[in-house]
């Protein structure tokens, strides 16, 4: 009789091998969820230069994070569902040994191997016991992990937040500006059109109310012929007498004009479209820009500040008159002066 309830004993304790396949899987998991946590903190040790990217990649960490975060939960149940199994194991051994330490008792001549295996089961318990804390403990260990990496994203939440508020701010801020530098740079339009409008009218009282001098636009055009000879670049010396008066304005408008505005008078030499012939200059490119620097150097020379002036040479590529008849050739061969923004 106490041999057969040994053997039944012995049968019904033979979950060691499974016990050792839980405590395996326990240890891979564990460390598993140690390697996620290594790769985690060597990205989260990333940062980033410049707004753009740091979005970019606050964004792409918050949404690894989350899936870690995930990753994490999901093994941590499993830990939990094993550490189930374990006080299962261990409720089922202690029945066992109070099974026995009964039958111990009923029955005085198996007492001593019933003794034995109460010991034997005694042990396996603390081992089992032993087992169980350490789980407990790792668990612990993740709990905070996990509470780590909660932290970790709620802080990178509210650096994107301040990274979005400061970006809008920035761009208010730029907003404003550009308005404000709208509104200066309309206010020094209007401020230098009405020193043109001035500058115009006093042209036109010092050179007269001649027929090949009119004013188009926002520029101050005169005939060539008031100031070079055909297919020349030389000044007349009628034309200096005449550029001796504008001269004289120019002087007298750079008093007036504030200097924290940026103006220059544009001497513009443009020719009709038929081919230059003979002389120094191989195209009318060339004799437009040479007619312009003529002009310009010649308003220097009479005290003009080199600063305002700018010489330019159109050739026949800007037409003001589209015929072919010498009165629209004589039209499109002019000297146009400019008062305009540097």
């Amino acid at each position: 009789m106490a041999l057969a309830r040994t053997r039944r004993g012995d049968s019904g304790m033979n979950y060691w091998p499974g016990f050792v396949d839980a405590l395996s899987t326990l240890i891979l998991s564990i460390i598993f969820i140690l390697t996620v946590f290594v790769v985690v903190q060597f990205f989260l040790q990333q940062e980033v230069a410049g707004k753009d990217t740091a979005l970019n990649r606050l964004n792409a960490q918050i949404a690894q994070l989350t899936e870690l975060l995930s990753l994490e939960k999901s093994g941590k149940a499993d830990i939990e569902d094993q550490l189930a199994q374990l006080r299962a194991t261990l409720s089922a051994a202690e029945s066992e040994r109070d099974r026995l330490r009964g039958a111990a008792d009923a029955a005085a001549a198996g007492a001593a191997g019933a003794q034995g295996r109460v010991s034997e089961l005694t042990g396996q318990l603390e081992g089992e016991r032993r087992i169980t804390a350490r789980a407990l403990a790792q668990v612990e260990v993740l709990n905070q992990q996990i509470a780590a990496l909660r932290r970790q994203l709620a802080a990178l939440e509210q650096a994107l937040d301040a990274s979005e508020k400061k970006d809008k701010e920035s761009q208010s801020r730029i907003a404003d500006l550009g308005q404000r530098l709208n509104l200066a740079l309309a206010e020094r339009v209007k401020e230098l059109s009405r020193y043109r409008s001035d500058f115009f009218g006093k042209l036109r009282e010092i050179l007269g109310n001649r027929p090949d001098v009119r004013i188009v636009g926002d520029r101050f055009v005169l005939q060539s012929e008031l100031f070079f000879d055909t297919g020349k670049a030389d000044l007349l010396p009628a034309a200096q007498a005449e550029l001796d008066k504008v001269a004289g304005a120019l002087v007298e408008l750079e008093k007036q004009i504030p200097s924290d505005i940026a103006w220059v008078l544009r001497v513009d030499g443009h020719t009709d479209v038929r081919p230059v012939t003979g002389g120094v200059f191989r195209s009318n490119w060339g004799l437009s820009s040479a007619r312009a620097i003529s002009v310009v150097q010649y308003l220097v020379g009479k005290g003009v500040s080199p600063q305002r002036l700018v010489a330019a040479g159109f050739g026949e590529y800007q037409p003001i008159e589209t015929g072919t008849t010498d009165e629209a050739y004589r039209r499109n061969r002019r000297i146009e002066f400019k008062l305009t923004e540097r």
